[in-house]
């Protein structure tokens, strides 16, 4: 059996609302904004 590819993406999120926002604005804003990283399994 092959193994599963894991693919990362980064997204970025207002940390006071929740929103997504690009990954820009929150690399911009770093008390208000995050920027996370997200592994999703490719089969």
């Amino acid at each position: 059996m092959a193994r599963k590819k894991v693919v990362t993406r980064k997204i970025g999120r207002n940390a006071e609302t929740g929103r997504f926002t690009s990954v820009e604005a929150a690399r911009k804003q770093p008390k208000t904004h995050i920027v996370e990283t997200l592994h999703t399994h490719r089969s």
